[in-house]
This record gives structure tokens, C-alpha cells and sequence, in this order.
């Protein structure tokens, strides 16, 4: 409406006819206002809807990607990584799962109390026929109760014999005194063929000798807990040093990117100095060329920095189990000497603890040779008889209907003394024990085993800082010198002195100094975290007669990947054109080493 307002007012002013009045000009002016005002309003309402419209989906990627970066330290990164692991997880689950195995061996040496309870209801009995009468029926008399036909002394003489006559009728016809069937056995307290059956018991049983096979089982049991717990901390130890490790291989690749985005730099400031010298005719159309194909070179270099930056921070939230898409700052450096993890004394890397006996494989091959002779104990006792005694105690009812009473109930208790001893299983002990002296024989090798892979770990850990503090010592003063080189070569360069060669020379040399410290740093804190953790940490090196002949070949193979490079590029004409790209790639492939 503005530039509508302009062009009209524009073209009014100059058109070719008759100046308009005053009046007419700010009637005018006022009805163009009014439409711009009208036309302004129209698109205003039109456009909030798309407005709020936009502002409705907000999706959780948005959002988190809209938050700052969330400030992490290696001390924070740790304990993360400790309230989150899967790995901490499960072994904590083995040290429950083991003390339940304690729970189950020891439970021999108690008592073992059950109660129960139960009611059985007979439909139909063989006692019911077994128990009935196969003679004449006895002759009818009255019915019972017998006793109801007697009468006291103050009955006349006739009623009392007439009373004893049917007494007699009474009981020759099968009637008791008390009204109660004398054909047959009282079913109310014996339970043969009885309708109705509770039974209220408690029974119990103790084990007197079992020949070694409790205190095998309790010896294994207690063997395994023990193992689990060292298990525990030991992957509470390797956890950390992973963090570590993934820490700081994110804070490296930082490094990493920043060195080569300053290289690319350096190239692109070099390519503008040779356009003006270019321009004004200093320098020839061939170190234009090379001054443009080295940033070309650079710009892979860098590309391939950042991805191996986003792998490095992938690779420490998934430890950290946070999300993918959530932003993080890492604010420790790689070259922080006092940072550590938090429970590692990094005073222990200076004199470390490389007893074999003290490293945790060998503690667990340890506990697992007991666990194995508990085992055999076990299986060795199959041939000693057992003595157990139990006892049982029941309360039995038999109603004829309804629920009983409690003088219903008669005792019933019994003690048993038992023995037991196998006599022919078909070679099943044998069997078994065979096994188990095998099982031992192999938790002994193991244990061999662990104690020269723990010597031989504990010499690489120990070589390792050596050669990291070394490396790190020998580069304190390279960078600044490059630096300083670099300076010099750039100002011998703007003045003509020196030839672009020399300048790329000497940049590469700074990238190398620069790429060398921090990878040189970052290999010391992680060999000192490795160092002061040792004791706790699983087996790290690999025994010496399973893979050296494949990582003779590794060391091979990679020696001959950093040749060809190298080959490559020293043949050419232009020796600035291949030169920033193998000394550019270094950074690189320092980072992808360390993932």
C-alpha cells in the first residue's frame, strides 16, 4: 500500500495536466490513506491465522533443538552413565541372583516346616459292603433306644415287667441301650468308608548327615556371590573408563574440527592474497591454481572433521543413554590434567597397583575354581548315605454331615527316622562326578590364563602412559614453534620473499603440531584413568597367543595406508596441491582412530 501511495502521489505530481485546487489534493491524499489503511488491515487479518497456524505443531525434535546446549563434565558424564547403565544393571541383578542361590544351599541346614489343611468328600467305598452284615435278620422288636423301656421303682409290678419284655425285644433285635446301631463299626471316629474327611496337619524334617553335600553346595553358592560382586565392580570400572574414553574422544574431535576449520581458513585467506598479486600482475595463473585447489583440498578435510565430530557425540549419548537429538556442551577440556572421573584417584597412575592377584579376572577365576570344587563335592557325596529325621502331627475329623467340632478331632503323630544310600544307578555318579572334576580342571586353566593376560595388561596399560606422556612432553613446544613458523612464513610470503610452497609447508606443519598435542593429551588422561582403575578392570589385552599374528597385521596394514599417502603426493609437479591434503587428513584420521 506504501509503494502503491508513492507511485499514485508520484504520478499525480507528474502528470501533464492542470495543477488540481488544495482541497482537492488533500481529499485526495485523505481517500488514498484510508484505502492503504483498509488494504493494510485486510492483509494483517490474513495473515495471523498462517501465524498461529505455524505456531500450533511443535514437534519434540523442535523443541529440544530450540533449547541450549545442556553444559555436561566429565564428572557429570560418569555419574549419568552410573544411573542409566544397562551393564550396571545386570550385574547388579547377578549379585541378587547369586545370593538367592545362598538362600536355596544353606536352606538345608534348617528345619523344614510345612502345615496343611484338606477335606475329601467319599461318593462311594468299598468298606461300605466290607462292613455289612451277610446273616438272617434279627427278629423285629420296638425300637430304640433300649434303655426307654426301663422303668424306676415307683412303677407298678406289671409295668416294670412288661418294660423289661420289651427291653429284651429291644436289644435281641439289634437296638443298643443309648439308641445307637450296634450292626457295625462306629464310622463317626474310625475313617473307613466315612462320608467326610478333615485332616489338619503339620510335618517337619531335618537333615543329620548328607555327606558333604550341603556344605558343597553352600561353599559354591557363596563362592558365586562373591564373584558377582566383583563382577559388579568391575563393570562399574569399565564403565568409567569408557566414559572417559567417549568423553574425551568428543572433546578431541572439537579439537579436531577446530584445527582443520582453521586450516581452511588459513587456505582461504591465502587464495585471496594470490587473486590481488593475480590482479596486479604479480604472480602467475599457476599458483592461482594451486592457492584454489588447496581450499578445494581443505574443504573434504573439514567435512569429514564434522562428521567424525557427530559420530564421537553419538557414540557418548548412547553411553549416557540421553537422547540422539539433544544438544550438549562438553566443559572439560581435553587437556585438563585435574579432571577425573568422580571416585578415581588419579594419584594412583603414578604408582599403580599391578599385582596379578589384585586384578579382578583373576579374583573371578579365583572364586570360580571354588565354586567348581564345591561342585565336585557335591557330586562326590552321591555316595555317602544320608540320615534325615521327620516327624508328622495331624488332627482328623470324620462327620457324618455338616462341618465337625473340635472334639471331633482325634491326633494322629508320627516320627521317622530315614536313611539312604544308592546301591546301583547305572554309572549316573560316575557320570556325574567325571564332570565335575572336568568342570574344576577347566576353572584352573582359566585361572592360569587370567593371571598372564592380567601380567601381560598390566605391562600395556604401564607402556601406555609412557608412551602417551612421552609424545605429550615431546610436543609441548612444536606448536607454539609451528605457529611461530607459520607467522613468519605468512609475512615472508605478503612480501615476496617466499613462494606459496613454503607457506603450505609450513601450514601443514602447524595443523600436524596442533592435531599431535591434542591427540597426545587426550591419550594421557584416558592411560591415567585406565591406570588408576586398573585393579578393577577386565581384562583389556588380549593373550599373547591368540592375536598378535592379527594385529601384526593391523600395524601392517596401517603403515602401508599412511605411506600411500604420502607416495602419492611427493611425485607431483605442484607440490602445494598435495601436500594440504595428506597433512590436512591427519586430523581426520587421528579422530576416526580414537572412535
Amino acid at each position: 500500500p506504501a509503494n502503491s501511495i508513492q507511485i499514485m502521489t508520484q504520478s499525480s505530481a507528474t502528470d501533464g495536466r492542470a495543477p488540481c485546487s488544495s482541497r482537492r489534493v488533500a481529499r485526495t491524499m485523505a481517500a488514498l490513506a484510508a484505502s492503504a489503511a483498509i488494504v493494510a488491515a485486510i492483509v494483517a487479518a490474513c495473515a495471523a491465522p498462517h501465524a498461529l497456524g505455524a505456531q500450533e505443531p511443535v514437534t519434540h525434535a523442535d523443541s529440544v533443538a530450540a533449547t541450549t546446549p545442556q553444559p555436561i563434565s566429565l564428572d557429570d558424564a560418569v555419574r549419568i552413565a552410573q544411573d542409566r547403565s544397562q551393564v550396571v544393571r545386570i550385574a547388579n541383578n547377578a549379585i541378587m541372583r547369586a545370593k538367592g542361590g545362598q538362600y536355596q544351599a544353606r536352606s538345608g541346614l534348617f528345619p523344614q516346616l510345612n502345615a496343611s489343611a484338606n477335606y475329601t468328600r467319599t461318593l462311594a467305598s468299598q468298606f461300605a459292603s466290607a462292613f455289612s452284615s451277610s446273616k438272617p435278620s434279627a427278629p423285629a422288636g420296638p425300637p430304640g433306644p433300649c434303655n426307654q423301656y426301663l422303668f424306676n421303682g415307683d412303677s407298678s409290678q406289671l409295668a416294670r415287667v412288661a418294660g423289661l419284655e420289651n427291653y429284651a425285644r429291644c436289644t435281641v433285635a439289634g437296638n443298643s441301650a443309648s439308641g445307637a446301631s450296634t450292626g457295625g463299626i462306629d464310622f463317626s471316629k474310625v475313617g473307613f468308608g466315612s462320608k467326610n474327611g478333615y485332616t489338619l496337619g503339620l510335618s517337619g524334617s531335618q537333615n543329620l548327615f548328607t555327606g558333604g553335600r550341603l556344605s558343597g553346595l553352600i561353599a559354591s553358592a557363596n563362592a558365586t556371590q562373591r564373584s558377582a560382586r566383583i563382577e559388579l565392580s568391575a563393570q562399574q570400572a569399565q564403565l568409567k573408563l569408557d566414559v572417559t574414553s567417549a568423553y574425551y574422544d568428543a572433546a578431541l574431535s572439537d579439537r579436531l574440527l577446530s584445527i582443520a576449520q582453521s586450516s581452511l581458513k588459513q587456505t582461504q585467506d591465502l587464495l585471496k592474497q594470490t587473486q590481488l598479486q593475480q590482479k596486479v600482475g604479480n604472480t602467475s595463473e599457476f599458483d592461482l591454481l594451486r592457492a584454489q585447489v588447496s581450499v578445494s583440498n581443505q574443504l573434504p578435510v573439514v567435512i569429514q572433521a564434522q562428521s567424525a565430530r557427530q559420530v564421537a557425540y553419538l557414540k557418548l549419548k548412547q553411553l549416557l543413554r540421553l537422547p540422539f537429538e539433544q544438544r550438549i556442551a562438553l566443559t572439560t577440556s581435553v587437556e585438563d590434567s585435574t579432571a577425573a572421573p568422580p571416585g578415581v584417584d588419579l594419584a594412583r597412575a603414578q604408582a599403580p597397583d599391578t599385582l596379578t592377584s589384585h586384578r579382578a579376572p583373576v579374583r573371578e577365576a579365583n572364586e570360580a575354581v571354588l565354586a567348581q570344587k564345591g561342585q565336585l563335592k557335591v557330586a562326590r557325596s552321591e555316595r555317602i548315605p544320608t540320615l534325615a529325621v521327620s516327624t508328622a502331627y495331624s488332627r482328623l475329623a470324620y462327620p457324618s454331615s455338616g462341618l465337625p467340632s473340635l472334639a471331633d478331632f482325634h491326633p494322629n503323630w508320627t516320627v521317622t527316622l530315614t536313611t539312604s544310600f544308592p546301591i546301583f544307578l547305572g554309572g549316573r555318579i560316575r557320570g556325574d562326578q567325571m564332570i565335575a572334576e572336568s568342570n574344576v580342571r577347566d576353572a584352573q586353566a582359566r585361572l592360569e590364563q587370567a593371571r598372564d593376560g592380567a601380567a601381560l595388561d598390566s605391562r600395556v596399560a604401564l607402556n601406555t602412559l609412557t608412551q602417551a606422556e612421552a609424545t605429550l612432553a615431546a610436543s609441548a613446544g612444536t606448536a607454539a614453534q609451528a605457529q611461530r613458523a607459520y607467522e613468519i612464513a605468512e609475512v615472508r610470503f605478503k612480501e615476496g620473499i617466499s613462494t606459496q610452497l613454503e607457506l603450505n609447508d609450513t601450514r601443514n606443519q602447524l595443523a600436524q603440531a596442533l592435531v599431535n598435542r591434542a591427540q597426545a593429551s587426550r591419550d594421557v588422561q584416558v592411560a591415567r584413568v585406565r591406570l588408576a582403575l586398573l585393579p578393577d578392570l577386565p581384562m583389556q589385552t588380549p593373550t599373547a597367543g591368540q592375536t598378535n599374528l592379527s594385529q601384526q597385521q593391523q600395524a601392517q596394514q596401517q603403515q602401508t595406508q599412511q605411506q600411500a599417502p604420502a607416495q602419492s603426493t611427493q611425485p607431483a609437479g605442484g607440490a602445494g596441491q598435495g601436500t594440504p591434503s595428506a597433512g590436512g587428513a591427519s586430523p581426520t584420521g587421528s579422530s576416526g582412530n580414537n572412535q
